[in-house]
């Protein structure tokens, strides 16, 4: 894959990762404590959401992407860069997660296909140049502490024509306010929802795969992750 790069090795995106981590950059420190579990589950079968709902919906809007270079930014275990790449696609993967990307590598020992793996920010993303015919953000934009900054970078790094397709939690549906309402008998009636207004500094939640044993949850801690689901919710409403 013939990309322009911005001139940053291994050594120093882990030095960059350190000082994020250091820091108090607690999006990534979540993502990180939590990486080791969410490949885990997500491998074994477990990520329902994404395999059944999100995924197929997801690649229902994409184009044709044989022989197209593509960039997956924000991508976990490279599930979803995997299944682009057997489409045709030449791809190239980013997360800011040194184990999520040690993962992918690992992967692709086993199951050789064509994609790069980058350790690397979304919002400041490794090429000095329009190298990539389309980006990809498959559930990660709201877990950006600076939405605007990440899609100005995807922007920048597109060709002349490229598109961008990304999908997040709902802003609504998806935040700390809202709950699901059960009867006296436990059946679910209905959904209360509340501060989908409140602020854009972001909120912490915490869950697990629901789809998972109860033997196979205890063997993993529940993921606490920091969602800035208000930064897109306040672009909804402006």
């Amino acid at each position: 894959m013939q990309v322009v790069k911005k001139p940053i090795g291994r050594t120093n995106q882990l030095k960059l990762f350190d000082i994020l981590y250091m820091t108090g950059h607690n999006f990534l420190k979540h993502w990180e404590e939590n990486a080791e579990s969410w490949t885990a589950l997500t491998r074994a079968g477990y990520n329902l959401y994404r395999d059944v709902l999100n995924t197929p919906e997801f690649l229902a809007f994409l184009t044709d992407v044989v022989s197209l270079t593509g960039l997956d930014i924000g991508c976990g275990e490279v599930g979803n860069a995997r299944f682009l790449a057997k489409k045709g696609a030449k791809m190239c993967s980013l997360d800011f997660a040194p184990t999520f990307i040690s993962h992918a590598h690992a992967a692709k020992q086993q199951t050789p296909l064509n994609i790069e793996f980058h350790l690397a920010d979304s919002k400041n993303l490794p090429f000095v140049q329009a190298p990539f015919d389309f980006a990809v953000v498959y559930v990660s934009l709201m877990d950006v502490d600076d939405t605007d900054c990440a899609l100005g970078e995807a922007h920048r790094i597109l060709i002349t024509g490229g598109f961008l397709l990304f999908s997040i939690l709902h802003p609504c549906f998806s935040n700390i306010g809202s709950r699901k309402v059960f009867d006296d008998n436990g059946d679910l009636i209905d959904r209360s929802l509340g501060k989908h207004f409140n602020s854009r500094e972001g909120e912490k939640q915490s869950w697990t795969f629901g789809a998972a044993f109860h033997h196979i949850k205890a063997q993993h801690q529940s993921s606490l992750l920091h969602a800035f689901i208000g930064q897109f919710q306040a672009g909804l409403t402006a």
